[in-house]
């Protein structure tokens, strides 16, 4: 299985690929999505980069399915709100290519990568370097993400079983309803 993870930020979003065979994992692929070379102001374009760069990782890895950080409300709401739409652009450009995604807080992945919930950025980056055996230390947006796939590795079986025993995770579709004319 090819599972992508997705540390979401509105100027640079990490990601990362890693190969789960059986309870191995192999690093294939991490980087980052940059929009610092827009203007600020220009939300609805560096939403696109954001969502237009996923799209092609996502061609590039072929990943069997992603997992993505869940933005919890910063000290900042306005912030906390681009965050989400940047979040939502990725996520979006996820399913439109019909990819599985699993959400993780901060939280759980640092639990499952350090063994602490209050882990900082350079023990993410080590365990993720011992954990992949990478000769180097990826960088801090890279190693989110890759922690957020082996976090997916790690738990996303247990929790798939669990979605299905409460009968969560079904199909999923739209319905529309046309509005009135005159």
């Amino acid at each position: 299985m090819r599972i992508l993870g997705i540390d979401p930020g509105l100027r640079t979003t990490g990601f990362g690929v890693v190969d789960v065979h059986g309870a191995d994992l192999s690093y294939v692929a991490s980087g980052t999505i940059s929009t610092q070379h827009l203007d600020t102001k220009a939300l609805p374009a560096r939403l696109k980069v954001l969502f237009d760069g996923m799209g092609e990782v996502v061609q590039r890895y072929q990943p069997d399915c992603a997992s993505i950080e869940i933005v919890f409300v910063n000290v900042n709401p306005q912030s906390t709100l681009l965050l989400g739409q940047a979040r939502g652009a990725l996520i979006t450009a996820l399913v439109a290519t019909n990819l599985p995604v699993a959400e993780y807080t901060a939280l759980q992945m640092k639990q499952a990568v350090v063994g602490y919930g209050r882990a900082d950025k350079t023990q993410i980056q080590e365990m993720v370097r011992r954990l992949l055996t990478l000769s180097g230390l990826p960088g801090t947006d890279a190693a989110d993400a890759l922690g957020l796939a082996i976090t997916h590795a790690h738990a996303g079986k247990a929790m798939a079983r669990m979605a299905q025993a409460d009968g969560v995770g079904g199909s999923v579709k739209a319905s529309y309803k046309a509005g009135r004319r005159r």
